[in-house]
C-alpha cells in the first residue's frame, strides 16, 4: 500500500473510519494481531471478576478499581476489551453470547454514572468533567462503530443504550471546559470520532474553536507539558485521529515534529527521558509504548524508515502494554500492513533543545541529559547502570536548591548558571503602617532591603567519549553549607562509599572514586569531598527515592567531578 492509498482509506469519511466491517476481513494471520487477541482473551476472566454483579448495588455493572471504587474510565476500558475480543475472529470469545450480558451491564452502568449534562467523573480529582468524558469517548465511539458495522443482530440491545451515552456526552463536549493543554486535543479527538458516527456541524464547529488556539508545539518539537511518556504521545494520537477523520492533513505536521524529536530522547534500554516534564511523569522511568500507534501510523503514511524501526522495536519489547492498539487494527486492517524498510535510529549525537532547556547526548550505550530550570542538573546512563540525578543544594536562606536559570553551549562546554539573593528587611514605610499593627498587612516586598547576600552557581560540563568532567563553582557568600546528591537507581551495588547512619539508602563519598555497578555495567564517579554530615539542607529538595551518594563542603568552593 502506498501513501496515497493509505491516506485515502483512512481519511475520507465516516464509512472510511469504520472501513465498513474491516474487522470481518481481519488480518488474522498477522502475528501482532494474534498476540494482541491472545492478550485480550487472557485478561477477560479477571475483568469479569471485577465487575459489580449485584443488581441491588447503585453501581451495578461497573468495574471496580484497586480501591474498590467503581469508575467510568475503568468500565470504558472493560467495554473496549470485551468488544475487541468479541469482534476478533481469532478470539475464543468471537461473537460469544457469554460476554453480551456483562457488556450490556457495563453500558448500563456508564449511562447511570453519566450526569444529566452528559459528563462523567474522574473520582480521584475531577467531577462533571468534560475532559474525562472525552477520554472514554475514544474507546466507546470506537466500540460503537465496530459493533454497528458488524451487522450481527446479537448486538441490537447494546447499540441504542451506547448511542444514548455518546450523544449525551456530545452535548457536554460542545460546551464544556478543560484544565490542561492536552485536554483540548482530547476533546477534539472525541468530537471527531462522534462526528464520524453521527455527523453534525456543531461537533466540527467546536473542534475548530479549540484548534483556533493553534497547536502548542515549540521549535524543538515538544508540546507545552513536555510530558514525554504520557501527554506527548497522547497528543500525537489525538491529532492523528482528528486529522484522519476530518481530512485535516495539516495536523499531521506537529505529530511528525514531535516524533522526530522524541528519537533523541530515547535511552539505550528504550526508556524515554522524562526529566523536563511538567506533569506527573517527571523523573519517572518512562516507556515508549504509548508512542506505538503514532509511530506505526506515520511510518505507513509517510514511508518513514526511522518511525518504522521505532514501531518495530516497541512491538518487540512492549507487547503487553499495547492492548489499546487492537481497537485501531479492528477499525482499519490497513494499519496492520507491513511497515516500510527500517532505517537506523540516532544513537551518536549531542543536541541542545532550547525550548525544553536541556541537552541530550548519546554515545551508543551511554546516554546523558543536562538540564536548566530543573532540580536535576544532570542524569547519566551506561547500559543498565543509571545515575538518575545529580542535584546541588546549599543552606542559603532556605532557597538554595540549584535550578539553573539557563543552559548555554559555549565552545563545546555546557554551562549552567544561577544567582541567588538573600536580603534583610528594614522598617515598613512609616506612612503605610496599618493602625492595628497587623504584620500580615505589611507585605515584605514593600519593605526596603539591606545587607543583601548573594550566591553564584556556575557549572561547566564537558563530554569526552561518553565521560563527563563537571566543574562546579560556588561563590559570593562564604561559609554556606553545600551538598551534592548523586542519586543512583535502586538495584545496583555501590563501592568506595561510606554508609550514612539513620538515613535509608544514603552514603558519603569521602575521598577518592566511587563505583556503582548494575547489570554488568559500572559508573565511576568522584573524587569525593566530605566537610560536614548535613545532607538534607534547609530549603533543599527531599532525598530522591534512590541509592544516594553525597559530597559536602562549604562556600566558596570549586568541585571537580568526573562521571563515566
Amino acid at each position: 500500500m502506498n501513501r496515497r492509498d493509505f491516506c485515502k482509506v483512512t481519511t475520507t469519511s465516516a464509512a472510511a473510519f469504520m472501513i465498513g466491517c474491516a474487522h470481518e476481513n481481519f488480518a488474522g494471520e498477522n502475528q501482532l494481531v494474534k498476540a494482541l487477541v491472545r492478550q485480550h482473551d487472557e485478561k477477560i476472566p479477571g475483568l469479569l471478576k471485577r465487575q459489580e454483579n449485584s443488581r441491588r448495588h447503585r453501581w451495578f455493572g461497573g468495574i471496580k478499581d484497586q480501591w474498590g471504587i467503581h469508575t467510568p474510565g475503568g468500565t470504558a476500558h472493560f467495554v473496549r476489551t470485551l468488544t475487541c475480543a468479541m469482534l476478533s475472529p481469532g478470539s475464543r470469545y468471537y461473537h460469544s453470547e457469554h460476554l453480551l450480558q456483562p457488556l450490556l451491564d457495563a453500558i448500563i452502568y456508564l449511562r447511570n454514572a453519566q450526569h444529566s449534562d452528559g459528563t462523567i467523573d474522574l473520582l480521584s480529582t475531577n467531577f462533571h468533567s468534560t475532559p474525562d468524558t472525552a477520554f472514554v469517548m475514544e474507546w466507546l465511539c470506537g466500540c460503537y462503530g465496530l459493533l454497528s458495522t458488524s451487522n450481527n443482530p446479537v448486538f441490537d440491545d447494546l447499540l441504542p443504550r451506547l448511542r444514548e451515552f455518546l450523544l449525551s456526552a456530545g452535548e457536554a463536549l460542545t460546551v464544556g471546559g478543560i484544565h490542561t493543554p492536552n485536554h483540548r486535543w482530547v476533546v477534539c479527538m472525541a468530537l471527531a470520532r462522534l462526528n464520524a458516527l453521527f455527523p453534525h456541524k456543531k461537533y466540527v464547529l467546536r473542534i475548530d474553536e479549540w484548534l483556533g488556539e493553534h497547536i502548542d508545539i515549540d521549535e524543538d518539537g515538544q508540546f507545552t507539558e513536555k510530558s514525554s511518556s504520557i501527554y506527548s504521545p497522547l497528543t500525537d494520537r489525538c491529532l492523528i485521529t482528528t486529522a484522519r477523520l476530518l481530512d485535516r492533513s495539516e495536523l499531521y505536521e506537529p505529530v511528525r515534529r514531535n516524533l522526530d524529536m522524541t528519537l533523541y530522547y530515547i535511552h539505550p534500554n528504550g526508556e524515554v527521558a522524562t526529566e523536563a516534564s511538567k506533569r506527573q511523569d517527571k523523573y519517572q522511568f518512562g516507556h515508549m509504548s504509548p508512542y506505538y500507534y503514532p509511530y506505526r501510523y506515520l511510518a505507513l503514511l509517510d514511508g518513514n524508515g526511522q518511525f518504522s524501526t521505532m514501531a518495530n522495536w516497541i512491538e518487540r519489547t512492549s507487547l503487553p502494554r499495547l492492548d489499546s492498539i487492537l481497537m485501531y487494527l479492528l477499525e482499519s486492517s490497513e494499519l496492520s500492513a507491513e511497515l516500510p524498510p527500517s532505517e537506523p535510529l540516532p544513537d551518536d549525537y549531542a543536541k541542545v533543545f532550547a525550548g525544553s532547556d536541556l541537552a541530550r547526548i548519546r554515545r551508543g550505550e551511554i546516554s546523558a541529559t543536562i538540564l536548566a530550570k530543573n532540580k536535576t542538573l544532570f542524569s547519566f546512563r551506561k547500559g543498565n547502570a543509571v545515575l538518575q540525578a545529580l542535584r546541588l543544594a546549599t543552606a542559603f536562606f532556605g532557597k538554595g536548591q540549584c535550578e539553573a536559570e539557563e543552559l548555554t553551549l559555549e565552545e563545546g562546554v555546557y554551562v549552567l548558571r544561577q544567582k541567588l539573593e538573600g536580603p534583610y528587611y528594614q522598617p515598613f514605610p512609616k506612612d503605610r503602617i496599618p493602625e492595628d499593627g497587623d504584620w500580615e498587612k505589611m507585605k515584605r516586598d514593600d519593605r526596603p532591603q539591606s545587607e543583601i547576600q548573594t550566591l553564584f552557581y556556575e557549572i561547566h560540563l564537558i563530554e569526552q567519549n561518553g565521560a563527563f568532567d563537571i566543574d562546579i563553582r560556588l561563590e559570593g557568600t562564604d561559609n554556606v553549607p553545600a551538598a551534592i546528591e548523586l542519586a543512583f537507581k535502586h538495584g545496583g551495588r555501590l563501592s568506595g562509599v561510606t554508609k550514612i547512619r539513620n538515613i535509608k539508602d544514603a552514603w558519603f563519598l569521602k575521598n577518592g572514586m566511587g563505583r556503582y555497578t548494575c547489570g554488568g555495567q559500572t559508573i565511576e564517579f568522584g573524587p569525593g569531598q566530605h566537610s560536614h554530615r548535613w545532607t538534607q539542607l534547609r530549603g533543599a529538595a527531599n532525598k530522591l527515592d534512590a541509592q544516594s551518594v553525597y559530597l559536602t563542603g562549604f562556600t566558596p568552593l570549586s568541585w571537580h567531578i568526573r562521571i563515566g
